[in-house]
């Protein structure tokens, strides 16, 4: 638009774009220090970016020119814009909040903390059942909870079918609110019964055909299935992975009610989704927005497209959180939270920031850690407003465009299950978890390679930190965790276990800097060095620039099993041999080099190898932590 309010033409638009890729041609060609001819693709293409997960395009600037048509209104088909007519803009979203997972706790007790929680913000419950809270014990867990206005989403296991028929039972008995609210999408009750995503990643669950004629008579307000794509994130699944999955798993549930003689409107409605949310907040809220779309789709085929608004409830995503520097875990959340009330999820929960640990490790108080939770959410509805928008990215040309993307993607993958048969024949031929397990293993490849990084533990780790008193990464026993959960940071996680281990048994492992010339010349290496090895708990010894008549004091006083050559290329040139050869000659049996091995000068000897941006550090903490290990129990 121009200055006095008149659209630009699309031949105007084209001649901005081709003003901006000239430039950017000039910028991109100095920094080659080629002609802008000799560019060997477009900037655009030059600029571009793909998801390492899916494979999904981000170019460096979106137009006018890549404006798509109005998507809907919410509530309307395709519902791309949110599933809910008359969501309540000063509601905004149902902040969910999970109850029933600590030992010990009774039904009074958990009705207590349920009750403390709805008037300090909390305004949906997600229940679990089992050790602390049995299905008997429903009715007095929700004693005095308005439960026309605070939705209810059980996640009993095996138990889902009592547990369900109890909580079907406090509906009934329920005494009438003094005004009854409006049924709104958000206050749809889940029994929660995820069978067929359950049958994925190990978690106890219920025989389909039950939930299936306990969702033939399910009530008014309340959804049978809970169709879970946190089982498949915390296995390792991409985005477009988990849209697909679900999408299938849900088709599944739909075929299954209309072959018991269910109507598909109605077997539509008995759906509802889990969502997981990562602390990328473009990829979270196009997810939300590519999932309703798609689910709107698979309603127009069934014939019913008014049917076709998917329920979601975002959950932050298990597999981002550590178990190291655990309070980094807030800022995940938090940014976790944004996209998924952004993309318009329906009811959001906020993980605690030590969900990551198994409960007997957890060194905060829960009423502390479920209050942060809360009211991460609470801060971004009641202060930054972000719920009084509806689809507050929509129109944006760039949001768009991956909500369209990751929805292709998503539905490529859907039809490759369809293609194996459908969803229950694709996971009994084992398709789904290779799938996923390829996924995974892109996913570590990045994480080692630190392309992935994780802020507090392959990045500026605190080594300092309080150490467990044993080995916790490879542990799925937390709550909401499955079998199959895969940490993006358990790799570097049980390094740092290890390396505790040893030192709690006598002393950290070290390794032993040799800084070459001033400061300035060194401290740009030796501190990527020591954030490096810290990632592997292990500790870096930075003695200064050193000399090599300093050698032998050095070697005596610490005795290093191996040592880094920090310094300059022009320095490694003057100084790095002599230092090399005097590392040696003390008995230091590996010597390393800081930086690209092709900065070494030609020389009669050379490092033993380096340290830089791009190598496998996993693979190389994990060898050197071998050889520290290995050479101070042999002088013991």
């Amino acid at each position: 638009m121009t200055a006095d309010g008149t659209q630009r033409t699309r031949e105007q638009l084209d001649e901005d774009y081709q003003r901006w890729s000239t430039a950017a041609a000039g910028v991109l060609a100095k920094g080659r220090r080629v002609e802008p001819g000799d560019l060997p693709d477009t900037p655009e293409a030059l600029l571009s970016t793909t998801t390492r997960d899916d494979d999904v395009v981000v170019r460096p600037l979106y137009t006018r020119k890549d404006e798509s048509g109005e998507r809907g209104l919410p509530g309307s088909f395709p519902f791309v814009r949110g599933a809910d007519p008359q969501r309540d803009v000063h509601q905004g979203w149902r902040v969910t909040e999970r109850f029933g997972d600590l030992p010990g706790q009774s039904a009074e007790g958990i009705n207590e903390t349920i009750l403390d929680a709805a008037g300090s913000g909390a305004s949906g419950i997600w229940l679990a059942v089992g050790p602390a809270l049995q299905a008997g014990d429903l009715a007095t867990a929700l004693n005095g909870i308005y439960l026309d206005l605070l939705p209810v989403t059980l996640d009993a296991g095996a138990d889902g079918i009592a547990a369900a028929e109890a909580f079907v039972k406090v509906l009934a008995d329920r005494p009438a609110p003094p005004e009854e609210a409006p049924a709104l999408l958000s206050t749809a009750h889940s029994l929660g019964l995820s069978p067929y995503t359950a049958a994925f990643s190990g978690r106890p669950s219920v025989a389909a055909e039950q939930a299936v004629a306990l969702a033939a008579a399910a009530p008014e307000r309340v959804r049978t299935f809970r169709v879970d794509g946190t089982d498949f994130a915390q296995a390792g699944a991409t985005e477009a992975q988990e849209l697909g999955l679900l999408v299938a798993a849900a088709l599944a549930h739909v075929r299954d009610l209309v072959a018991a003689g269910v109507a598909p409107a109605q077997a539509l409605g008995q759906i509802s989704f889990a969502v997981s949310v990562g602390d990328d907040q473009f990829a979270s809220i196009a997810k939300l927005r590519a999932l309703r779309l798609m689910w709107a789709r698979v309603a127009q085929v069934l014939g019913v497209p008014e049917a076709g608004a998917a329920l979601t409830h975002a959950v932050t995503d298990l597999s981002m959180l550590t178990q190291r520097d655990p309070w980094v875990n807030m800022l995940r959340t938090t940014v976790a939270a944004f996209g998924a009330g952004v993309g318009g999820a329906d009811q959001v929960t906020v993980l605690s920031y030590d969900a990551a640990l198994p409960l007997e490790a957890r060194t905060s108080s829960p009423s502390f850690t479920a209050r942060i939770a809360r009211n991460t959410q609470l801060l971004l509805l009641e202060e930054s407003n972000i719920g009084r928008v509806l689809d507050p990215a929509g129109g944006s040309w760039f949001v768009e465009e991956l909500t369209s993307d990751l929805a292709a993607a998503g539905w490529k993958v859907f039809t490759d299950v369809e293609a194996h048969g459908g969803y229950l024949d694709a996971l009994d031929q084992g398709a789904v978890t290779r799938w996923i397990d390829e996924a995974l293993a892109v996913r570590d490849e990045a994480v080692a390679h630190r392309s992935a990084p994780v802020t507090g533990v392959s990045e500026f780790p605190n080594l300092g930190e309080l150490a467990f008193t044993e080995a916790l990464a490879d542990t799925s026993d937390v709550p909401t965790g499955t079998a199959r959960l895969a940490r993006i940071a358990r790799r570097f996680e049980e390094l740092r276990d290890r390396a505790d281990a040893v030192a709690a048994a006598g002393e950290r492992p070290k390794i032993l800097l040799l800084p070459l010339g001033s400061v300035a010349e060194h401290n740009g290496r030796t501190t990527f060095v020591s954030n490096l090895l810290a990632a592997g708990g292990i500790e870096a010894i930075n003695p200064g620039p050193v000399t090599v008549d300093g050698m032998v004091a050095l070697f005596a006083e610490h005795t290093p099993a191996v040592a880094v050559l920090c310094g300059t290329k022009a320095r490694y040139g003057t100084d790095g041999p002599e230092l090399l050869a005097a590392a040696r000659a003390v008995g230091i049996g590996r010597v390393l080099l800081a930086g690209p091995e092709r900065e070494w000068p030609e020389s009669d000897d050379s490092p033993d190898g380096s340290l830089q941006a791009g190598i496998d550090a996993v693979a190389t903490l994990t060898e050197l932590l071998d050889t520290v290990t290995a050479h101070a129990g042999s002088e013991k």
